[in-house]
C-alpha cells in the first residue's frame, strides 16, 4: 500500500528490512547500540561485524534520538540506529520520545542528503508500545516530514508478519492521506 506525499511517497510493506535495498534502514536499537534482539540482533546478524564495530565507537544513543553507521554487509548503504521509548503506561511522555525517533532519524537521513528510508515498527516489540498508536505516531511523523521536505524520495515502513502490517495499513487509511 502506498500514498504520494506531494512528491514523495509513503509506502507499507509486509516484509524483512534486512533485506531493503532503501539508502538506509532504520534499526531500533537499544541505548548502548550493542546489538540484540528481533530487528536490532537481525540488522546486526545481517549486516555484520562492522556496523557493532562503528556502534561501539559511537557508545551510547538516548531514546529518541538516531545516530548513523555503515550498513556492512546490507543492500541499504546505511543503518540509522534509533531508541525508542520502553512503554510504561503512557505517563513518562512516550509518544513524544517515539515521534522524536522517528522525526531525528528522518533529520539524519535529510543531513546525508538520503533519498530513501525504511523502518520498522519502533518500540513495538519488547518495549511494548500499543500498535495502534505506535503506527499512528510513525504514520503522521513521516507524513509530516514529507509535507516538508521533499528531497526524501520514498518512506518505507517494512513490517513483519500480516498483523503489523495490517495495523499500519487501517491506520494509514483513517489518516486520510490523498
Amino acid at each position: 500500500m502506498e500514498v504520494k506525499i506531494g512528491k514523495s511517497t509513503l509506502a507499507i510493506v509486509e516484509g524483512d528490512i534486512t533485506k531493503e535495498e532503501t539508502d538506509a534502514i532504520v534499526n531500533a536499537a537499544n541505548s548502548g547500540l550493542r546489538g540484540g534482539g528481533g530487528v536490532d540482533g537481525a540488522i546486526h546478524r545481517a549486516g555484520g561485524p562492522s556496523i557493532l564495530e562503528e556502534c561501539r565507537k559511537i557508545g551510547h544513543c538516548p531514546t529518541g534520538r538516531a545516530v548513523i553507521t555503515t550498513g556492512g554487509n546490507l543492500k541499504a548503504k546505511h543503518v540509522i540506529h534509533t531508541v525508542g521509548p520502553v512503554w510504561s503506561g503512557g505517563g513518562r511522555n512516550e509518544a513524544g520520545l517515539l515521534k522524536s525517533a522517528y522525526l531525528e532519524s528522518l533529520k539524519l537521513a535529510l543531513k546525508k542528503g538520503l533519498k530513501s528510508v525504511s523502518f520498522p515498527a519502533i518500540s513495538t516489540g519488547a518495549y511494548g508500545y500499543p500498535l495502534n498508536e505506535a503506527a499512528r505516531i510513525a504514520l503522521e511523523t513521516a507524513i509530516e516530514t514529507l509535507e516538508d521536505h521533499q528531497e526524501i524520495e520514498l518512506v518505507r515502513f517494512v513490517l513483519f508478519g500480516k498483523p503489523m502490517y495490517d495495523i499500519f495499513a487501517q491506520e494509514l487509511k483513517s489518516l486520510n492521506v490523498k
